[in-house]
Formats: structure tokens, C-alpha cells, sequence
């Protein structure tokens, strides 16, 4: 088995939808980014590729590449647990927290959950997603920005 973490932060502009685990979410602002800028599905891409020590989100999908741009997180995601499954490996789980101030993001959690675990083909069960704030403290705090932190873990099955 290994384990990968993973860390993103984007920053909170108007003008920006705000995607988070695939579902958009009715808010003033949403988030800076070449793609979707969704941080949830980032850090998790980020902690797959950490896991079988493959580099990270930006050398498989460089934000100076156009055919990224505005891209759907999820089908990144996607193109990710392809890229696992075909290297041999099996996604046991997923641990996530995201940081923001505002909005709640009790209500849109079970469908985050459903969205990465049907983009990953693997049970809802395995994914856990918590929302944290920072108290009013630092960028995030200050809704100035959105981050989260991933850590997974896999198994070879080859």
C-alpha cells in the first residue's frame, strides 16, 4: 500500500463560478484558476499522483497548456485514475478537508462525494470530505481564498 497527500489553494474572485468537488455552488465569488479551479479535486489529484510518486497536477496538466483551460476538474480526475489503474493500482480511499470562511458546505457534501466517487468508479463509502473554517484568520479566514488537503491511499493489485 502507499499513501499520497495532497494540498491546493486557490484564490476567491467575483466574476467565477464556484466549483468544489465537481458541483457548483451559488456564491458571489468563486474561484482564480486556468482550469475550473476546483481545490478539493486538485488536492486530490494531487495526493493520487503523490502516491505512486508521479509528480503532481501541474506536469500532468500544465496550466501554460490551452486545452486546459476552463477544464472540468472532474474529467482531470478522471484522466488521473486511468493513469493509476493502468500503472496497477486500486484507490482504497480518500480523506479530504477543504478551508473556506463561507459558503457552507454541509448541504453540497453528499454530492461532492457522489461526483468523485462515480468519476473514480469506486463506493461513496471510501471518501470522506470535511469543511473547516479558519476563524477569521489569515486569507482563508478573511474570504480571500479556498484551500484544501488530501490524503489517500492505494494499493498495487497487478
Amino acid at each position: 500500500m502507499r499513501i499520497g497527500q495532497g494540498y491546493d489553494l486557490h484564490k476567491l474572485v467575483p466574476d467565477r463560478d464556484l466549483i468544489l468537488g465537481g458541483v457548483k455552488i451559488l456564491h458571489e465569488t468563486g474561484l482564480l484558476g486556468h482550469s475550473d479551479a476546483d481545490v478539493l479535486v486538485h488536492a486530490i489529484i494531487d495526493a493520487l499522483f503523490g502516491a505512486i510518486a508521479e509528480g503532481d497536477i501541474g506536469q500532468h496538466f500544465p496550466d501554460s497548456d490551452p486545452q486546459y483551460k476552463n477544464a472540468n476538474s472532474l474529467k482531470l480526475l478522471a484522466e488521473t485514475g486511468s493513469i493509476l489503474k493502468n500503472k496497477g493500482y486500486k484507490i482504497l480511499n480518500i480523506d479530504t478537508t477543504v478551508v473556506l470562511q463561507k459558503p457552507k458546505l454541509a448541504p453540497h457534501i453528499n454530492n461532492m462525494k457522489k461526483n468523485i466517487a462515480n468519476t473514480l468508479n469506486m463506493p461513496v463509502t471510501d471518501i470522506s470530505i470535511k469543511a473547516k473554517t479558519n476563524e477569521g484568520m489569515d486569507a482563508v479566514g478573511r474570504c480571500e481564498a479556498i484551500e484544501a488537503f488530501a490524503v489517500v491511499i492505494v494499493d498495487y493489485f497487478l
